[in-house]
């Protein structure tokens, strides 16, 4: 019998994932400790076969289950490694466990596996998921579950720590290639992380492990979710999506991979931050903002808003082009429609080169060689767009602060698939062939519908910030 650690697993109606796993350490004659969650499939005849102890214990979170496996069951050895019931050790890590010894790691309290992910058969190599470091090896009686996570649960030692970088653990959860399970889960999930947020707003959650960039990978982790905390709902998710599919290249994992980034960093976070929204209201009571606010005065404000900017738009292009009415002293200097026309060939040729295409461009023109060249008119900027957004945002009666970070966030998403569609035109439009499709009127279309869900649910949120407006 292995005298160097324990395995404690955790499951719950596991069948389909216990025994790839018990047979991936099975070699390594560790003691085993199962805590089950009250399956009602064949998970504990499973972990009897390969001689498990087994506690049952009611599933209330990760984090609580941690704790109460590590408080509760007896183990010998110095120390435990904590896995979830769909994960592989590889033979990689299988064979340094195997050469591992209590005295030769003196100072060290706890070890990172690095983990890689699997969703619906495929690695997710991108979008911050490789290396992905978990802390899983913690010396026994030091290691303990940090119980200021609802969710997110994670291993605490008070000591040193090291990274086996290729010391892999495989993590796929073949319950979620439906995805009906998928989101299912998640929504669970969601209701905990709502929770958990209202409770550290009001004072009554903090974080245990300290944020620090530079730190270890949970340290990193502590110091992002802090920030996190600081943007505003809403806005967060969609920058979030954004970050993990262009800036940590989550769009070379493929259709699957994609799929993964957008429920994973959008469609879950969103759900999180309306459900906080419901929280809220209710504790606070039920708002009667909409009886507040009056419809004639926004609609007034927004028609004249909008119509302002819109024509006004038109209006500065006309002085800026050659013609009748032509200022040289605006279109030298106070070009705004010309520095943003150039703004989005640039970012689109950044793009197209970060996947390896040449690209060529002039003041108004994108090309790839090898592929028709697309022009940037003026109807192709969504400044009509733009100005719909800006003059909705404004005429709402909120406070200028909570306007500004959502009118910022909204034409930053507005220009970003703006630069989307202009990466997509440049690859794969073919003006002779594709006439008959007119894309700036399914691009409109699709940025309305967005826009719309977008305001509606900000509009939601707003509610209670509109009623102390009224009361004031």
């Amino acid at each position: 019998m292995n005298t160097q650690f324990s395995f404690i697993i955790l499951t719950y109606n596991e069948e389909i994932h216990l025994p790839r796993l018990l047979a991936s350490i099975q070699s390594l004659d560790a003691p085993l400790f199962v805590l089950d969650s009250g399956s009602t499939d064949n998970t504990i005849a499973t972990a009897e076969k390969f001689g498990a102890a087994i506690l049952q214990r009611p599933f209330e979170n990760h984090p609580q289950q941690w704790d109460y496996a590590l408080k509760n069951f007896p183990v010998q050895t110095p120390w435990v490694i904590c896995l979830d019931a769909d994960q592989v050790v590889t033979p990689e890590l299988n064979q340094r466990l195997r050469t591992f010894r209590d005295e030769d790691h003196p100072d060290t309290d706890g070890i990172y596996f690095n983990r890689k992910n699997f969703f619906k058969g495929r690695w997710i190599k991108h979008g911050g998921y490789s290396p992905f470091y978990l802390l899983k090896m913690v010396r026994f009686g030091k290691g303990h579950s940090d119980l200021n996570e609802n969710m997110d649960h994670r291993l605490i030692v008070p000591g040193k720590t090291i990274i086996w970088k290729d010391g892999y653990i495989l993590e796929e959860n073949l319950k979620e290639n439906n995805i009906s399970f998928w989101i299912a889960k998640h929504n669970r999930y969601s209701d905990l992380v709502a929770h958990e947020e209202v409770e550290r707003m009001m004072d009554l959650r903090s974080q245990t492990i300290k944020p620090h960039f530079w730190g270890s990978p949970d340290e990193r982790t502590a110091w992002l979710k802090s920030l996190w905390w600081k943007l505003p709902r809403y806005v967060r998710p969609m920058l979030y999506f954004i970050y993990r599919i262009f800036f940590q290249l989550g769009i070379l994992d493929g259709r699957t991979g994609v799929i993964f980034h957008f429920l994973q960093a959008f469609w879950f976070r969103l759900v999180v931050d309306i459900k906080i929204d419901e929280i809220l209201k209710q504790k606070e009571g039920n708002s009667s903002a909409e009886n507040q606010l009056s419809p004639t005065r926004f609609i007034l404000k927004f028609i004249v808003l909008f119509a302002l900017f819109y024509y006004f738009n038109i209006f500065f292009f006309g002085l800026t082009s050659p013609g009748n009415h032509y200022s040289a002293f605006l279109a030298g200097y106070l070009n705004y429609i010309a520095g943003l026309r150039l703004f989005l060939l640039k970012c689109s040729a950044g793009v197209l080169n970060l996947f390896g295409f040449t690209v060529i461009t002039n003041n108004s023109q994108l090309l790839v060689p090898g592929h028709p060249a697309i022009v940037l008119v003026y109807s192709c900027l969504g400044l009509g767009v733009m100005s719909f957004f800006t003059a909705f945002v404004l005429s709402y009666p909120i406070k200028l602060k909570s306007k500004a970070w959502f009118l910022t966030g909204g034409i930053l998403g507005i220009q970003f698939l703006n630069i989307i569609r202009f990466v997509l035109l440049a690859l794969f439009w073919n003006s002779a062939k594709d006439r008959v499709i007119d894309h700036h009127a399914i691009f409109n279309i699709i940025l309305y519908i967005i826009i719309a869900v977008t305001l509606y649910i900000w509009v939601k949120r707003t509610d209670k910030l509109i009623d102390t407006n009224a009361a004031n």
